[in-house]
């Protein structure tokens, strides 16, 4: 396969098409919005913008379907094509049923994405690492496959599933945590001077309420029995932690927040943290990177944390456990000063 048609040029549709154009695939597109075409011309992310969805898709070996949630059964129903198909659609219910007279059809939904949408943050390395969803239901063997192949190509870890069990654990680890840092935002909107407080852990916590308003609206909608249930789920543990605190339970807290941590912990490989000082001035990270160059550092993560007015900030780097000392040397080389 080396010709695809993209059908929405949002935020994950655009960086599809930046990804398989970095691996040598034509790539033709389609948006049914003006605005959104109108970005595309500084990006070089299509070989050709199509007037119609029709137009896109001739001569495709892959057809992706990556419009807003709500489209996507309509946009399935009306394909006709040989092509492989699939969509990106966070949630699942009605959707493969839609595509049940096409040929050959997987439907996906890569596990990545920004707080910022449009074809304006997309990249070609937006999936690198993530999983990406494969739904079983309806797929061959054989398509199943092909689209593994994609989504290799593209950096992403393949994990198959059915649909009823992806919108089951997406209630959980998305649509769950957005309703949360929505709500945790507005909580904070009426304590004012715990605002002005706000740092690190309340800023990571609430990072995807800046999420597109409408496209998560449609998402909770459509999850919506699921999302019901883990929201139902997770107010009987809030319940059990307000009962803990108010009967000053440090025993019970401190079992519950150990058991938390030796999970989370388990999420990620073993890090060491090493903090940077960085000053108010240009320069600071271009001397960071020129750091990471010399020692051959791996960063696994990382995380800036801004003096609210001015006056610079900690750039925390978390590398491989024995890597931190080569790093901290190349940092303190380029004259840089470890918090």
């Amino acid at each position: 396969m080396k010709q695809a048609g993209v059908l929405g040029t949002g935020l994950i549709g655009t960086s599809i098409a930046l990804g398989l154009k970095q691996a040598g695939w034509v790539v033709h597109g389609w948006d049914p919005s003006p605005t959104t075409v109108d970005a595309l011309d500084a990006l070089d992310a299509f070989a050709m913008v199509a007037a119609t969805a029709d137009g896109a898709i001739a001569g495709a070996d892959l057809v992706v379907v990556a419009g807003p949630p709500a489209s996507v059964p309509g946009v399935l129903a009306g394909l006709a094509t040989g092509a492989l198909v699939t969509d990106v659609a966070g949630v699942k219910a009605g959707i493969p049923g839609a595509a049940a007279h096409l040929a050959h059809y997987v439907s996906g939904h890569p596990m990545a994405g920004r707080e910022t949408s449009g074809p304006e943050a997309a990249s070609a390395s937006l999936f690198r690492g993530a999983a990406w969803v494969l739904i079983t239901d309806g797929a061959s063997e054989t398509d199943l496959g092909r689209m593994e192949e994609v989504v290799a190509l593209l950096g992403a870890n393949p994990v198959r599933m059915g649909a009823e069990e992806h919108d089951d654990a997406v209630a959980v680890i998305s649509h769950l945590p957005q309703v949360l840092a929505a709500a945790l935002i507005r909580e904070a909107m009426d304590h004012p001077a715990g605002l002005q407080l706000a740092s690190g852990s309340f800023r990571d916590l609430t990072r995807v309420a800046a999420s597109d308003p409408r496209l998560w609206a449609n998402l909770l909608v459509r999850n919506a029995a699921p999302v019901g249930q883990v929201i139902a789920s997770y107010r009987r543990r809030l319940d059990a932690w307000a009962a803990a605190v108010e009967a000053g339970d440090e025993e019970q807290l401190a079992e519950a927040l150990g058991e938390a941590g030796r999970a989370r912990r388990e999420l990620a490989p073993p890090v060491v943290a090493v903090e940077v000082a960085l000053a108010d001035r240009p320069g600071e990270l271009a001397r960071v990177g020129r750091a990471l160059e010399s020692s051959q550092i791996d960063v696994r993560d990382l995380q800036l944390r801004h003096s609210p007015h001015g006056g610079g900030g900690i750039l925390t780097l978390s590398v491989r456990p024995g890597e931190a000392g080569a790093l901290q040397g190349a940092l303190e080389a380029e004259g840089l000063l470890l918090a």
